[in-house]
């Protein structure tokens, strides 16, 4: 059995001198900075405006970039988010083979073109031959994926995330001049539920 030697055989989290990171791949590692809660979160912020839907906070987001404001100092916050999965429809063996075999005969026509470009005589023969191949295995990995959940799932679905409310945000500094772009407007702070 081999002892370590070095930086890092010192050190041990929680004792004197623990405080002596040892060196990663990527070199030295330094402690965080400030509270240890994560990356610094640059200058402060005020909010300008909360908005019911993502479109109207790009339009007033939008509004700004038109009359030269630096949006770059710009953000739009969705809080209160939910996840929504919508179901799509009824997941079959059959069904699973199905999509596997359209996922398969992609791959095997990215192959085939691959393979038919360098290929002296037929080349269309070489495209067809991947394409139905990938379909085969394909309807096979996919059959065998399905009954391998043994009923635990068989349902397709989509999800995605939506928020309650979008808050635009700019940088402090930067807030009074966003303001009266927002007052020309005519869209200023509106409540959520408007």
């Amino acid at each position: 059995m081999t002892s370590a030697s070095g930086p890092a055989a010192n050190w041990r989290p929680g004792t004197q001198g623990g405080d002596l990171l040892p060196t990663g791949p990527a070199g030295r590692l330094a402690p965080p900075a400030g509270d240890g809660n994560g990356p610094q979160t640059g200058p402060p912020t005020v909010t300008i405006g909360s908005y019911p839907d993502y479109p109207s906070a790009q339009r007033v987001v939008d509004h700004l970039a038109d009359n030269r404001f630096p949006v770059e100092h710009s953000a739009i916050i969705g809080t209160n988010l939910t996840l929504v999965e919508t179901v799509l429809g009824r997941m079959t063996t059959g069904r699973a083979a199905l999509l596997g075999a359209g996922t398969g005969a992609w791959f095997g026509l990215f192959i085939g073109l691959l393979f038919g470009i360098f290929t002296v005589g037929n080349w269309l023969a070489v495209i067809l031959v991947g394409l139905v191949i990938g379909a085969i295995w394909g309807a096979v990995f996919g059959a065998v994926a399905h009954a391998m959940t043994g009923g635990r799932r068989d349902f397709t679905s989509a999800s995605s995330l939506r928020a309650g409310q979008y808050a635009v945000t700019v940088d402090a500094q930067l807030a009074d001049q966003a303001r009266q772009l927002l007052g020309r407007m005519g869209m200023g702070n509106r409540p959520a539920n408007a």
